[in-house]
This record gives C-alpha cells, structure tokens and sequence, in this order.
C-alpha cells in the first residue's frame, strides 16, 4: 500500500508538473500584468498544490514506512534498521540517493507553491514565464524519480530488518540540518534562473526580473552559506582527519553555486544603480542553477570517489544531459535576444563603487572557475586519456589563494568608494587609518615570530575590513548624532533599528573576515603528532600533552567502541579526561573514528584514536594543535545571520510610493549583501525619516 501510495504521488506531481507549463504558457500569452485573472493561470495554481501535493505524498510515504520499519520497501530494506535512534531514522530519507531526490522534489514544489500564490510585485508579465520555467524543471525531476530510480520498489519477500543508514550520516546531528539547507540553496537559485530566463522569453532584460528575485536569491544564498560552514564543521568533528575542507569534489559542488551566486547579489547592486551589465548578470543567475545541477550530477553520477557522493546510478547521465540541454537553451535565447541587451554601459570612473563590484565579480567568477578546472580536470583525463590524475590543495593553494587575497582587499575598499567615484586622494586618505591598523597587525606578527606570506597578507587584510567596517559605523553614528541633537545611545539605536539592513552587509563582510582569519591560521599554523602508545606514557606537541590511561571497549546492538582513556594537560594547566573512539558498525563492515574536539578562542586541540592493540595495551594517538579553527564558524554564522538580517522587511516611509523605481533601488540597495554606503545627504534623509 504504501509503495503504490508513494508511486501515485509521484505520478500526480509529474502529471501536475507537465499540464502547469501549458497552464503558465497559456496564461503568459494571454498577457495581463501577472497573468492572476485568467483562467489558465488559476487553474495553474491548482496545479501549484498538486505538485507539491504529489512532493509532500511521496515524502510521507517513505518517511511512513523508514518509521514504522516497513522492510517490504526496497529503500528502506537498504537504509532503515529498528536500532537506528528515531531522529536518524527520519533522516536517513536524504541519506541515500533515491531519498535525496524526494527531498529535492518537496523543496522545489515548496518554492513553486510559494511563488504561484505569492508573486512577486515586481515580476509582472515575467511571472507565468518564470512558473513555466520552474514547473519545467520540476517536471524532469518529477519523472527522473518516477521512471529512473527504485524509491518504491518493493522486495519479496520482506526481509527481517536491514542495515540502517551509512554510520558517517547517523554519528551527528547536523545530519537532519546540512542536507536540507544546501537543497534550499540550490534549489532556491532555480528562481533567479526561471526569472532569468522568462526575461529572455519576453525580451524584458531591464532590472525588473532582478528586483523580482532579489528576496529569493539572498533567501538561497543565506542558507547555502550556512550548509557550507555546517558541513565544514560536521567533516571537522567527525571524519577524524582533523580537517574542515579536502577539497572534495562534491565539497567543490557546493562551493561553485556559492560563489556564483555571491557575485550575482554585487552584480545586482550594479544594474540596480547603473542600468549596466544585463547580459553578465543574467549569465551569473542562470550560471548559479546549472552549478547547483552539476554538484547533483557529481554526486550522483559515480564518476567521483567521495565519502559525500552517492553509488553509481543511471540518473547521472540523465542529469548530465538536463544540465547541456538547459545551457543551449539559454544560450539559444541569448543569441535571439542579443539586441535587447543593448550596448554595454559604464559602471563608473575608475575608483568608484561600480567598478569596484566589477572587478569583484570577475574575481569571483574566475575563483569559480579555478575550483571547477581543479574539480573536474580529473575526470577530463580518465575519460578522454585513461590516465588517473588527481588535483590536491597544492593546485587550490596556488591558484585560489592569491584571488581570495585580492577579494578581501576588495572588501577592504568598497565600503569607502562612492557609486559616483572618488578622487584618489580623497581615497586615500578614507583608507589611511584601515590601512596603517592592517601594518600594524602583520608588524607585530612577524615581530612576534609569525611565519607565512599568504598568513601574514591574510591577517593583514582582514584588519583592514574590521577597521573600514568600524570607522563606517563610527561615522554613521557620529553624523547620525549631528542630525537629531541626541546623545550617543540614542544615536546607536537610532543607526542600529534605521540602517539594520546596510549594517547586515557589513556583517555579512566582517563574517568573511574573521572567517578568514581562522583559515589562515588553521591551514598554515596546525601542528600535529602521532605516536603508539603503552598506558602510562604520553604524548606532547605545543605545550598540550596526552597521557594513556587505559582502552575501554563496549557494545550495543548496532556498533562496537573502542576509545582510549586519556588525560589532557594544557598549557595553561587545565586537566580535561577525554576518550577518542574508534566505532565499529558491523551491519556495514566500516569502521568510524570519533575524534574529540577542545575548543577556545585560542584554537582547538583535536585528539583523534587511531589504531588499538587486540589486548588493549597499546595504543596509537594523533594529537593536534589547531589555531583559531573556532573563528571559522564564528564567521560562517555572522555571514548567515548578516544574510538573514538583510531579508527582514525595511519598513517604507509613508511617502513612498510602492513599485516606484526609486523605491524598489532603494529598499533592494540597503538589503542587499554587499552594503551601499550612502552619501551625507542620504544619511540625512534616512535620519530624518
């Protein structure tokens, strides 16, 4: 019952899924301002509840039998287990690949529903496109799941109970939070694309299909952000390496959608401002959604070897090929639609802010390409070679590094560059006190004995963009202060509550930099040992010693632990008892190491149990010192906490007129990611208001 239950679901949303498109077609051609009075397109949002109804069935329906242990299902014979905790029972859905394909389904029918009722304002004859576009979309995926894959397929006769999910996905509980919030990233750049698209359609290019998806792109790009440090922190705690980032493929798949979307949000900012750019910031939404199908591919396709991708599947070529065919079609209607985009336009003289989110976004997309060369180069060669290559942090060092540099020293100066330009002198001497701070820390480093040009530029520039972001605030407050004749609170609540969304941005930035800050000096000051040893003896790197005091081993029914019985001394004298394991899953066959992980602003010290003598005697301890890894996630979360500041609605005054283009710059110019700083007059007025 349940199986055929699941099946009609999927059949309903593909059904559901082809008929919107004609729906949505019909009523674009139809005209009208959204297309909401026409009868195609309110029957296309009954469509709308269909397909996420045929989401939402499928999902309960294997969530339904995973729960109540329903091995007749072939999914849950090969994933689910009665010893698995109840939490990781239900997460095991996106824990193999038919199941993570569902979770896709249901987050991209959540985002057509939400956008089939709720359009938005500035979408206008670009609506009906974009949903035909999306229902397009989910459509393939609806039949890829429906006539490719097994998610319900039964087996007879049912077996007694099955293995349980893989033991790296049921050892932590950002399990049923990472997966979910990279699909809403992914996913979610399926708007600005299906917007972007539906602007080429139309022949309308201008920034409305920009102002129409302004909210959904930082949506998407605040939750890939925080899928991204919370799987950095999930491989860090427990993969036992004592690392955060491999540079994996499928951690690359993730990072590409990212950073493409990231340059989308600064290229917004100038076609908002500038009428410049069309063509570039088209190419930057459309680029972000065929990244987020290729990471899919990667893990799905068996052409990567990766603790994060999933076995080979016959999905992989289907995807491989919706991802090219997407791409011609857009590059199709490029080309028939080249001469709307109309010549290229300035951004701006030299030094000022349009130019400086240039460069940013060429930085950016050739970062982009930097890690796809590196992810994919290997694949190149097995397939058209047959050699077997292999690209490591050495090639990403080289090549990533010194753009990441440039980036951050972009951060430093955008928030002191005007949109109308600036004179280089009038520039410097904004620059100068963020500049002589930056000179100051690596002096002092290197005086103390720090080591490492790429380090030392690092701590440098992110002194920089903490000082400009500082001196911008102090500004802000001081002018703000001037213009009621209040005291210094007020004057801080005053720029906290009427400049939050320009304050997000500049969280968003100091996010970064403290993020970088932690790895810089993760990657180019860790020190680790490893040594064998008998219980009694200890092990010291950096003033941290380990000493043995014996091997426990326990058993339950899904996993047998060693962990050895450790006593920590720090150099500050603090005597901690802690107990790395090695865990045995024997339904799998595999065994997990679980490191432990003490943590203070300083750093972490990161003890990891290696290997156990059959009598217990003997063990081999890797210890290790990792400076400042705490202020990677410190910074991950300002960033996603600036984002999701940055979606808070901005209250209108009451003058303003609603869908005004001065309006709609200046409510979408203070959200955004990459702040705007306003000149004295604008201060005033907002002040004012």
């Amino acid at each position: 019952m349940t199986a055929w239950l699941g099946t009609f679901a999927l059949a309903l949303g593909f059904s559901a899924s082809l008929g919107s498109i004609g729906l949505w077609a019909r009523a674009a051609a139809q005209g009208g301002a959204d297309g909401s009075h026409s009868p195609p397109a309110r029957a296309a949002r009954y469509g709308a509840w269909l397909i996420a109804l045929g989401a939402v069935g499928a999902v309960a329906a294997v969530e339904w039998a995973l729960v109540t242990h329903d091995f007749s299902l072939r999914f849950v014979a090969e994933n689910g287990s009665t010893s698995t905790p109840l939490y990781y029972t239900i997460t095991s859905l996106w824990a193999a690949h038919d199941g993570s394909l569902l979770l896709w389904l249901l987050v991209l029918s959540g985002y057509i529903a939400v956008l089939a009722f709720r359009p938005p304002r500035a979408a206008g004859a670009l609506h009906p496109w974009a949903m035909a576009v999306l229902c397009l979309v989910a459509a393939f995926f609806f039949g890829l799941v429906l006539f490719t894959t097994q998610a319900f397929e039964t087996v007879v006769p049912a077996p007694a109970g099955g293995p349980g999910p893989n033991p790296l996905l049921q050892d932590h509980p950002a399990m049923g939070i990472h997966p979910p919030l990279l699909y809403i990233g992914f996913i979610g750049m399926a708007v600005p694309f299906a917007f972007a698209v539906a602007g080429l359609i139309t022949g309308d290019v201008s920034r409305r299909w920009l102002d129409a998806v302004r909210t959904y792109t930082l949506f998407a790009w605040t939750a890939l952000t925080a899928g991204v440090v919370l799987g950095a922190w999930w491989s860090y705690a427990v993969l036992g390496w004592g690392g955060y980032w491999a540079w994996d493929p499928v951690e690359n798949a993730s990072l590409l959608p990212w950073l493409v979307a990231t340059a989308l949000l600064h290229s917004g900012l100038v076609q908002r401002h500038r009428e410049a750019l069309p063509a570039w910031t088209l190419s930057l939404a459309v680029a972000a959604f065929l990244l987020a199908c290729l990471g899919t591919f990667l893990t799905r396709s068996g052409v990567v070897v990766s603790v994060h991708a999933f076995a080979d599947s016959p999905v992989g070529p289907i995807l491989l090929g919706f991802v090219v065919a997407l791409a011609i079609g857009v590059a199709a209607l490029v080309v028939l639609r080249a001469d709307r985009l109309g010549p290229p336009r300035p951004t701006g003289s030299m030094l000022s802010r349009g130019s400086a989110l240039l460069l940013n976004n060429v930085l950016l997309v050739c970062l982009a390409l930097t890690v796809l060369l590196g992810t994919l180069f290997p694949l190149a060669a097995e397939l058209l070679a047959d050699r077997q290559l292999s690209v490591g942090p050495p090639y990403y060092n080289r090549m990533a590094v010194p753009i990441a540099l440039v980036l951050l020293l972009l951060m430093a100066v955008g928030p002191v560059v005007r949109w109308q330009g600036d004179e280089p002198a009038r520039l410097i001497r904004r620059l100068a006190v963020p500049v002589a701070v930056g000179a100051c820390v690596v002096t002092l480093l290197a005086l103390s004995g720090t080591r490492g040009t790429a380090p030392l530029l690092a701590f440098g520039l992110a002194s920089v963009v903490a000082t400009t972001i500082g001196a911008e605030c102090v500004s802000t407050v001081r002018r703000t202060r001037a213009a009621r004749s209040c005291g210094w609170a007020r004057a801080v609540g005053i720029w906290a509550v009427r400049r939050r969304h320009r304050n997000s941005g500049l969280l968003v930035h100091l996010g970064v930099a403290v993020a970088v800050v932690g790895i810089a000096a993760s990657s180019a000051y860790t020190v680790s040992t490893e040594q064998r040893l008998t219980v009694g003896e200890q092990v010291s790197i950096s003033g941290v010693s380990a000493e043995l005091s014996g091997v426990e081993r326990t058993r339950t029914e899904r996993v047998m632990s060693t962990a050895a019985q450790l006593v920590l001394r720090r150099p500050d004298g603090e005597v901690s008892e802690v107990d790395p394991a090695l865990r045995f899953f024997p339904a799998h066959g595999m065994t997990v190491a679980s490191p432990v992980v003490l943590s203070d602003i300083t750093g972490d010290v990161y003890v990891t149990l290696l290997a156990v003598d059959q009598d217990g005697s003997q063990a081999t301890v890797r210890l290790a010192v990792n400076p400042l890894v705490g202020w990677i996630w410190a910074g991950g979360a300002m960033m996603a906490l600036g984002a999701a500041l940055a979606l808070w609605p901005r209250r209108r005054s009451r003058g303003s007129s609603q869908g005004t283009s001065r309006g709609t710059s200046r409510g979408d110019r203070v959200g955004s990611v990459d702040p705007e700083p306003a000149s004295d007059v604008e201060l005033d007025e907002a002040v004012r208001q």
